[in-house]
Formats: C-alpha cells, structure tokens, sequence
C-alpha cells in the first residue's frame, strides 16, 4: 500500500480550470530518468479528476494498478493519488483530514487565489509519510487491528495456560466461581460431544 501524491485544489465547477493550491508527492518508487515525467502526469491527472468532481462528492478513477481519489468539499479539493491495495475508507478519510487541515491553516484565502500555488505547506508532506499505513487514516481500521492484536494474545494466554499441563476438566472442577449448573452443563456438553467425534 504505497501514496504516491496528495494534493489541494481550488475546483469550484464554474468552467474554470482547477487551480493548485498545495501538493506533496514522493515518486521516490520510479526509475530517475521516469520521475519528472511521472510528476507532470500528477498534474495532469489530478488536476482533470478534480475539474471534473463536483462539489460535495468523492469520486475513484483507477488506471492500472493506481486508483486516484477526489473529494471536492465546497470547491476545495482533495486528491490522492494510491496504489490500488490502498483502502478506499482510509483514503477519503485521509482527504477529509487533509481539507480540514488546510481550513484550520489558511482558512477562507484559498477563494481568492487565481494561479498555482509553488509555496510548500509542511503538513501536506508529513500526511504523505504518515498515512502510508492506511490505519493512521482510519480509526475503525486502527480499532480492529488493535482488536485482532489482543485476540491473538488471548489465544496465546489461554494456550500457554494448557501447555502448562493443566487441563481445562481439572480447572472447571477447582473453580469456585462456577455454579455446580455449569459444571454440570460443560460435562454434559463434554460427553455429548465425545460420541460425535469422526474419526
């Protein structure tokens, strides 16, 4: 999963041509001599995709194996330019961010401006190192490798409690906190189960 650009455009949708406001791109994965072609081809695409998605939707054209993503929010623009394992939720969350950004540091000044803009905004680069794990992007992603994570520990616990040469019959019988109705049920169960077994 590789970003390969992240840009902000001003693309109101009133025929004008979309104007860049920042841009960040790491092209570092191309042969030297393809680095310059690849960032005009950046350009290029990006600033189509974000002529033609209208204001307040998102939108995902593929090419080949790169997928580039928009989010117009207002005539503001985001797009993203990802390989295609990317995720699409972690990629229009990471939009969203970037756009909110840029309000919080710029504000209302992005309407006025009439040509691209060549000064850096620091932000913008960092997002493009930090969000190369889909998961900064996306909390729900964040949340359910954490979750995988502390399952896979709970196995480990529970099977290094095994290994120990306990077996779960003497634990169910040294256990106070189980009623004797459970301790009944888990040895039914146990027996039911043992005339099932296919060999």
């Amino acid at each position: 999963m590789k970003i390969t650009a992240l840009l902000v455009l001003k693309s109101t949708g009133d025929g004008s041509e979309s104007v860049f406001l920042a841009n960040a791109s790491d092209v570092s994965h191309f042969g030297y001599f393809q680095r310059s072609s690849v960032k005009e081809f950046i350009v290029f695409v990006g600033r189509t995709v974000a002529n033609r998605t209208p204001q307040g939707q998102r939108q995902s054209v593929q090419h080949e194996e790169y997928k580039v993503h928009a989010y117009n929010r207002n005539g503001l623009c985001a797009v993203g330019f990802m390989d295609d394992h990317y995720p699409v939720r972690s990629a229009f969350s990471l939009l969203n961010q970037v756009l909110d950004e840029y309000q919080k540091s710029f504000g209302e000044s992005w309407r006025t401006v009439q040509e691209d803009s060549t000064q850096t905004w620091p932000y913008l680069n960092d997002a493009l190192v930090k969000f190369q794990d889909p998961a900064e992007a996306d909390k729900l992603m964040r949340i359910q490798r954490e979750l995988d994570e502390t399952k896979i520990i709970l196995h480990k616990t529970i099977d290094s409690v095994l290994a120990r040469g306990e077996k779960l019959d003497s634990l169910v019988e040294k256990s106070s906190d189980l009623s004797a109705a459970s301790q009944m049920f888990y040895k039914q169960a146990k027996k039911t189960n043992q005339c099932c077994t296919i060999l």
